[in-house]
């Protein structure tokens, strides 16, 4: 396994992304403003995340995902450690994620990585969605905001 930045002349992959986020408006939008990385196995695109700098000395994961056939074996782990030592190596003090109130995996292994939970944007995902997104059996609206020091 091999985790890279996307070269300027590559295509965003964004079938990957949009596992992530489902709105390929919002993702165009932020995929663009940030840095891209990609998870290669075998020769095979299986992983991305983007980093977003969004204030002085603080930068977002604002998308991580892994293909579904690899999920389940460790990668989306191996892509938030590795978010989490790019920032530090990029020189951020802080690094902030967010996710939805029904993502309850994905909340498991952001605060098994460190981040502690700092905020909740109430109905974020019904005010800047068109279609409802339900996961785990939950409707996805709120914003978990999560964020961890670097220093």
């Amino acid at each position: 396994m091999k985790i890279r930045k996307l070269n300027r002349n590559e295509k965003v992959p964004m079938a990957l992304l949009l596992l992530a986020d489902p709105s390929r408006e919002i993702v165009e939008a932020y995929v663009n403003r940030g840095e891209c990385y990609v998870v290669e196995s075998e020769e095979q695109l299986i992983g991305v995340y983007v980093l977003l700098p969004t204030r002085p000395e603080t930068v977002e994961l604002v998308n991580m995902a892994v293909a579904e056939s690899q999920q389940g074996r460790g990668f989306g782990k191996q892509l938030v450690i590795h978010a989490i030592s790019t920032a530090k190596l990029e020189g951020y003090k802080t690094i902030e994620i967010g996710t939805g109130n029904s993502s309850i995996t994905q909340l498991a292994l952001y605060q098994k990585c460190g981040f502690r939970m700092v905020g909740v944007d109430r109905d974020f995902f019904i005010r800047h969605y068109t279609e409802e997104i339900f996961e785990n059996g939950i409707q996805c609206r709120d914003m978990i905001r999560l964020a961890q020091d670097l220093n």
